[in-house]
């Protein structure tokens, strides 16, 4: 056992190293560009955006007074890239409703699911929000979910620390704090695995985002964004067959490990109404514990009375394209894909995803 901990131990500091080396060079990037704009005499937004603080579509309506030959900043309508949330924070009063439809393709899968930001500004810098979810498993190896089920539900609070301010290099920068209720499924599955649409654990996750303009050569608009998050999970009691690979007759607990993710993401206004988007993510997480007994039938070597297994940590990079389109400043829809092209105990997932984004 011993010799399991060592191993993990330096597996996680190693993981640990690289993604402290990512995170140094993407933020080091992402301030040589903004400081590229401050020497550019780039105006960026003196006035609070109408953005939404969620992991989607953000709406913008700056007043800039931009140069005739360049793209002023409320030119540019964005319903923002598929992944990275807004540093921004909603005004007081406003708020925003996007719905999002996705499915996650596997080998051998279709995750078919929903999720809804309900964002509202209950300060001009602080916005809260919530963020229900609900799934569908379709196996081509197995039984499918007996029919579409509630998922985790997550709450949140983003407090805006800083706004762009005209001239200035430095980006707008929010903390954010979620809280993820253990609301779907996970544990006492039965002959149905796929019934499974939560991890069964309360996840606390602190994250801090930063969003910054860039105008191009051709002086159109480039809105870069840099968000860094860290997810913490208690322990989880679990009964039966579950999301943790269990058996039909173990009764015991699990122990999630830390998760740590970055994504850096880039928004090229084409014109007023289009854009195009990109996500750039990574992800590491810790080795999950799982720990029990086995409460029936004669004891063996397949069968042990006591369980105890090492799920093993898991690493991934992932990228999502994403056009968006606005009727108007207000609401808009983007379409796009997120690819995981497969990692360490991460399987390879392809996820087309439509949403529509709505401020008032």
């Amino acid at each position: 056992m011993s010799g399991v901990r060592s191993s993990n131990t330096v597996a996680q500091s190693g993981a640990q190293t690289k993604l402290s080396r990512i995170v140094q060079r993407t933020l080091a990037l992402f301030v040589i560009a903004a400081g590229v704009a401050a020497a550019q005499d780039v105006p960026l937004p003196s006035s609070v955006d109408l953005q939404s603080p969620s992991n989607s579509a953000h709406y913008s309506a700056e007043p800039t007074s931009a140069s005739a030959d360049r793209q002023a900043l409320d030119d540019a309508w964005w319903t923002g890239p598929l992944l990275a949330p807004n540093a921004s924070t909603l005004p007081r009063g406003h708020f925003l409703i996007e719905p999002y439809l996705y499915d996650v393709i596997g080998a051998h899968s279709n995750g078919i699911g929903s999720l809804t930001y309900i964002n509202y500004g209950l300060a001009n810098r602080f916005t809260v929000g919530v963020i229900p979810t609900f799934g569908y498993n379709k196996l081509s190896n197995g039984l499918s979910s007996a029919g579409i089920g509630l998922g985790d539900v997550t709450v949140q609070g983003q407090f805006r620390l800083r706004q762009f301010h005209e001239g200035s290099w430095l980006p707008t920068i929010s903390a954010t704090v979620q809280e993820t209720f253990p609301s779907g499924k996970y544990d006492n599955l039965g002959d149905r695995p796929s019934d499974g649409l939560g991890g069964g654990a309360f996840t606390t996750t602190a994250a801090i985002y930063m969003q910054t303009y860039l105008w191009m050569p051709n002086r159109r608009i480039l809105r870069m964004r840099f968000n860094v998050s860290q997810a913490f999970s208690r322990e989880v009691s679990v009964e039966g067959v579950s999301v943790y690979g269990t058996g039909a007759d173990f009764r015991g607990h699990a122990d999630p490990g830390t998760s740590s993710f970055v994504d850096a993401s880039w928004e090229y206004s084409l014109t007023r109404r289009w854009v195009l988007a990109l996500d750039a993510t990574y992800r590491y997480t810790a080795n999950t514990r799982v720990v029990g007994n086995n409460t029936s039938g004669p004891s063996s070597a397949q069968n042990p009375d006591s369980v105890l297994v090492n799920l093993g940590s898991a690493e991934t990079s992932g990228f999502a394209p994403a056009v968006e389109y606005s009727w108007k400043s207000t609401i808009g829809v983007i379409v796009g894909t997120r690819v995981i092209p497969g990692g360490h105990n991460t399987p390879m997932t392809i996820t087309p995803a439509i949403a529509i984004n709505i401020v008032h």
